[in-house]
């Protein structure tokens, strides 16, 4: 199958689906141009900002398209480049386009809540805590999985017969490692400019493209030459910044800078494919289970992960753009959108690992990230690019995909944190209940208990991640159906992405849960070789995950038994629409 075929055919599926299916909506649903958004009505300059609709869109894109879907697409294709796309393209459409646009729009709906207080208005306060717990669980695994994602990806160093020596990479590394922090400083640069003089259209663009070049310009001459561990100090101080400052002065110019630099690198994606338009070399179909993976049901769904559907978006969608957003016109582009961009994201990435794959479908070497860095950037060398400079943009771009959507989570983590413990009169609280509601004490005790979490690996907490993201979408899309409900608006186009989504997640959760069991009893009948590892690294490596996914199952199943039951309670139409 030629590559081409299949990026043209999913780009025409998102178009029509954001055309009609969108449209449908939010007409269904019900958008006031005319009315006051949280935005406006609760402007604080913090958390509270009117923001231009295609800043918001930036904001919304650049920090829901993390490494999911370049790693779930790719990883999955274990099980064939066919099943992959069909589930990116339905997923994406009916299901994370669906969650990410209800959850925006509720959240607007209702002055701008999070998700967690969204559940306390429908679900109950029982519901909202324990929500609230799921969700910083969940962000502790998101902060561990994607920064030691971040760290591996500018890492100058390789271990060679024990020994630590620098990589053949290690000049691009770090270049790319120093363009990034350049990006957390011009972004600060171009916040404080857009503070004072407030620039829109062709004028912050140009603000904006200037602050990349500059970066690029200052990184590939200065590279810095660090270790992982050091690597993973810095992207711990970054996200700390993000999580506390005001989104006008880090998180939103850097995510606005991140999105044409994303939009680059999909823009080179598709020339490259439709110029080169190679063999899709990965096979079509290789059968209901594979030997590392598991069975198709429910590991393609949980690895695929952000490319077709993710709670982690309506956390963003609630917790962030439904405070930034100005007019309630934007809301479609912003929550559908952005999540039809990053399911096309997703089959560029598989077409690019297919592309790189052997003609008898042997897969390409290295990680999903090397993958479709080096494939991406093989593209802008066949249209005259320096070979460092396409190296570079494109090892940046993919640790990017990691970092916007850290910075966002980091937030959200401390967010959920701090609503746990708060309660409706803080002035007269308890004065521990004070201190875990501090915006600082609750950032820092969320990001050392994610960098413990880091000492795991990425590969080792993806199906983890990928098996908790879609249950917290589940969790949404019962919340939703309660808000529609009693709102008297139209929910029947929730049920089947609903049902479909419990289903998945619990019975890969279940199978999780087993394989740690089975891999601590494995380790405890067999002598461990000295140096090898240690009786440590099995308790982090499998022990903590074993005690996050029971919780996960516990916390899920008494959310969704609670939901349930106040949805039957729930009349339709017992709450006036908001308008």
């Amino acid at each position: 199958m030629n590559t081409l075929v299949i990026v043209l055919v999913a780009a025409v599926v998102l178009i029509a689906a954001y055309t009609l299916y969108g449209r449908w909506l939010a007409n269904k649903w019900g958008i006031d141009p005319k009315a006051q958004t949280p935005a406006v009505k609760f402007n604080d300059g913090k958390d509270f900002v009117p923001t231009n609709g295609w800043t918001v869109f930036s904001h919304q894109f650049s920090s829901i398209a993390g490494a999911g879907p370049v790693t779930g697409a790719i990883q999955a294709a274990a099980f064939g480049w066919l099943p992959v796309l069909l589930w990116v393209l339905i997923g994406g459409v009916f299901f994370g386009a669906v969650t990410d646009f209800g959850a925006l729009y509720a959240s607007v709906k209702n002055e701008g809540k999070s998700m967690g207080m969204l559940i306390e208005k429908y679900i109950g306060k029982l519901g909202r805590k324990l929500f609230l717990l799921f969700c910083w669980l969940f962000c502790l695994i998101v902060i561990a999985a994607f920064a030691d994602m971040v760290a591996g990806t500018f890492n100058a160093y390789t271990v060679v017969d024990g020994a630590a020596q620098l990589s053949d990479a290690a000049q691009t590394n770090g270049a790319a490692g120093m363009v990034s922090i350049m990006f957390m400083v011009f972004a600060v640069v171009m916040g404080l400019i857009q503070k004072k003089w407030n620039l829109t259209g062709w004028k912050e663009a140009v603000l904006g493209i200037v602050c990349i070049l500059a970066s690029f310009a200052v990184g590939m001459n200065c590279p810095l030459i660090f270790g992982k561990a050091t690597w993973s100090y810095i992207t711990f101080i970054y996200i700390f910044f993000a999580a506390v400052l005001p989104m006008w002065l880090l998180k939103q110019p850097r995510d606005y800078m991140t999105t044409f630099m994303f939009i680059c690198m999909i823009a080179g994606a598709v020339v490259g494919l439709l110029v080169a338009h190679p063999t899709m070399n990965l096979p079509v179909f290789t059968g209901f289970t594979n030997e590392k993976l598991g069975t198709m049901f429910p590991i393609l769904f949980v690895t695929v992960a952000c490319g077709a559907v993710s709670g982690f978006h309506s956390l963003v969608s609630s917790g962030t753009s439904s405070k930034t957003v100005e007019n309630e016109k934007d809301m479609l582009k912003v929550g559908y959108g952005a999540m039809v961009l990053e399911s096309l994201l997703a089959v560029l990435a598989l077409c690019v690992a297919g592309a790189a794959a052997a003609a008898d479908g042997t897969p390409a070497a290295g990680t999903p990230f090397q993958i479709f860095s080096s494939g991406v950037a093989g593209f802008f060398e066949m249209f005259g690019v320096p070979v460092y400079t396409a190296t570079v943009f494109m090892t940046m771009c993919v640790s990017a995909l990691a970092l916007t959507s850290l910075d966002a989570v980091a937030r959200i983590a401390r967010m959920s944190f701090q609503e746990l413990f708060s309660v409706d009169d803080m002035a007269h609280a308890e004065g521990w209940r004070k201190l875990f509601c501090n915006t600082y004490f609750s950032t820092i005790i969320t990001l050392v208990l994610g960098y413990v979490l880091t000492k795991i690996g990425y590969s080792n907490i993806w199906p983890l991640f990928g098996s908790a993201n879609q249950l917290l979408s589940a969790l949404v899309l019962i919340t939703l159906c309660v808000f529609l409900k009693v709102t008297g608006r139209s929910n029947k186009m929730l049920f089947p992405p609903l049902i479909i989504m419990l289903c998945v997640t619990f019975t890969a959760l279940v199978q999780r849960l087993l394989a740690m069991v089975k891999a601590i009893q494995t380790a405890a009948a067999v002598t461990i070789p000295t140096g090898e590892t240690t009786w440590g690294a099995v308790f982090i490596a499998n022990g903590l995950q074993l005690i996050i996914a029971v919780l996960l199952i516990v916390l899920g199943l008494t959310i969704v038994v609670n939901s349930l039951k106040s949805y039957a309670k729930s009349e339709k139409n017992s709450e006036r629409a908001a308008v």
